[in-house]
């Protein structure tokens, strides 16, 4: 099975990482995990004129890879195979088409835990990233 894990470097991440290696250890298969981070560039795109484009892409991977430091080191330690995937742009979006792109079995978040009012006027990733998907989402509290 292959599962593609979306991390942001929060608390809530790391449970659905570690819900990953249990699960692929669970399966007993031939089960991989790839760790995805995604920052959305909108913001930073003005910046780009300032600094270059060479300086916000590196900010964006110092920040993807800050996100993934502790997800990789939870997957190190439970023994799974895991490889990652750094992007930038929408975040659902782009973690949608990563999952197609790579022909995943499942998308694993965790949840944030906003409200149900917060989500109606904010939105959140998840709701985009089902929106978007095809493939399976499994939420993890």
């Amino acid at each position: 099975m292959k599962i593609l894990v979306a991390t942001d470097g929060s608390k809530n991440a790391l449970r659905a990482v570690k819900y990953a290696a249990k699960l692929a250890d669970d399966l007993k298969s031939e089960s991989t995990i790839t760790l995805i981070s995604v920052h959305d560039d909108v913001a930073l795109r003005h910046a780009e004129r300032f600094v270059g484009k060479k300086a916000v892409a590196d900010y964006l991977r110092d920040l993807s890879e800050q996100d993934l430091a502790e997800s990789r080191k939870a997957l190190d330690k439970a023994g799974a195979r895991h490889d990652m995937v750094i992007r930038t742009g929408n975040v659902g979006a782009e973690i949608a088409a990563a999952a197609a792109e790579g022909k995943f079995d499942l998308i694993l978040m965790g949840s944030k835990g906003r409200s149900a009012l917060k989500d109606l006027l904010m939105g959140s990733v998840a709701q985009r990233v089902m929106e978007f998907a095809k493939t399976p989402v499994l939420m993890v509290k």
